[in-house]
């Protein structure tokens, strides 16, 4: 046999060995679509995980901001919004000198004890874009609302008015701050399935001269965006993640809450909430 064609003999037996066959390349694409079925789950849980840890710290910051401030105000926390019920200029996480404008949040009454300026909760949230002078425009609490009831404002022993947003809570006033919610993630659902920012943490029940009115419920809050789970930024600066209670009630817009990851924790009731 001459000696290029031992070569072209070589050369056809080398290629066959290389070769793979269809059953053999079938089962390498098993195995990737094995391990991406293994792999992608964990790195979306451990990039949620992430997104939640670096949340706490924002919200951290909220709580040590706001206890600054009352260490410079005789000991009252920072007002959650001073004129809500009327001209709706103010609040605690920003200002603003018309209701055409948005809030600025540089010179809220917070901006001073916040040193990187508002921090936004890095969980995507797809909030529906409103306008300034839209009655429910609440843009640029970065997705973090203020216990307004009875933190915030003396609403919860006086009324819903502008006269009750004019003075705080004080720090000695909370008995437990190991067990008062400060702030948490927050957002609001509204007919149509959309949701908007919304900066105060609602308690379960309103609050009428000092009492729960048990048979008004408010639009629940509490956005529990990480996997079901809301942070919750308690008074003593501690966080916590805590999971959604039962609750299959319906909003004043016929949207249950429930179905967009809103409502409160357990318990069910404003002992979380309240100074005693």
């Amino acid at each position: 046999m001459a000696a290029d064609e031992k070569m072209t003999d070589l050369g056809k037996l080398f290629r066959c060995r290389c070769a793979f066959t269809l059953i053999e390349v079938l089962l390498v694409i098993s195995i990737i679509a094995l391990l991406l079925s293994i792999t992608v789950p964990v790195l979306s849980v451990s990039r949620a995980k992430s997104r939640a840890v670096v949340c706490s710290s924002n919200i951290r910051q909220l709580v040590l901001a706001n206890n600054s401030y009352a260490g410079n105000n005789r000991g009252s926390f920072a007002p959650a919004a001073l004129d809500i019920f009327s001209s709706n200029l103010c609040r605690w996480y920003g200002v603003r000198s018309q209701t055409d404008e948005p809030f600025d949040n540089k010179k809220g009454p917070l901006a001073n004890y916040l040193a990187g300026g508002m921090l936004n909760c890095p969980e995507k949230v797809r909030y529906q874009t409103l306008e300034p002078d839209d009655d429910e425009y609440d843009a640029g609490s970065g997705g973090y609302g203020y216990n307004i009831t009875y933190i915030g404002s003396r609403i919860w022993i006086e009324s819903y008015e502008d006269a009750s947003c004019k003075v705080t809570a004080k720090q000695e006033q909370i008995a437990h701050p190991s067990r008062t919610l400060m702030f948490a993630d927050t957002a609001m659902g509204k007919a149509g399935g959309y949701l908007i920012e919304y900066s105060f943490a609602e308690p379960r029940y309103f609050v009428v001269a000092g009492k729960e009115e048990m048979t008004w419920d408010p639009a629940p809050s509490i956005h529990f965006r990480h996997r079901r789970k809301a942070t919750v930024a308690w008074s003593d600066a501690h966080i916590s993640l805590e999971k959604m209670g039962s609750y299959e009630g319906f909003n004043e817009d016929g949207l249950q809450p429930s179905t967009m990851n809103l409502g409160w924790f357990e318990p069910m009731d404003n002992s979380m909430f309240d100074l005693e």
